[in-house]
């Protein structure tokens, strides 16, 4: 088996779609609709047959209470896993990104996280080489 999809729920699907790819630097995969539904996937560049991450739009109530109460929590909605955590902060940073919290040395690993402008703080981890 294969995990193939995941989804992190979002407030705008164009902001999110900027953000994850402008920002982030994630391509866009699939992107069509069915009237008010729209499936709105991205992916990693180093992976584009990879995971794919759907950008869902919060307008279930059950999902928009969840997604408003993992961030008040400062739960990350997601979390992405770098070799170079340094220079990502600083790529993403200078993208117009607010991160929540600098690269931080936490055990087993260095975590940084930011907002992703949608409504979701997203966790950036360098595990630590032993």
């Amino acid at each position: 088996m294969k995990i193939k999809l995941t989804r992190v729920y979002v407030d705008d699907q164009e902001k999110a779609l900027a953000f994850y790819t402008d920002v982030l630097g994630f391509t866009k995969k699939a992107d069509f609709s069915n009237g008010p539904f729209r499936w709105l996937t991205v992916a990693s560049p180093d992976e584009p047959e990879g995971t794919e991450l759907q950008l869902a739009l919060n307008d279930n109530p059950a999902a928009k209470a969840y997604q408003q109460a993992m961030f008040k929590q400062g739960q990350p909605a997601l979390m992405l896993f770098t070799d170079d955590i340094k220079g990502d902060h600083e790529r993403i940073k200078a993208r117009g990104a607010a991160f929540a919290m600098a690269p931080t040395e936490v055990t087993g690993s260095t975590i940084a996280q930011l907002n992703d402008s949608c409504g979701n703080l997203i966790q950036i981890t360098q595990l630590a080489r032993w």
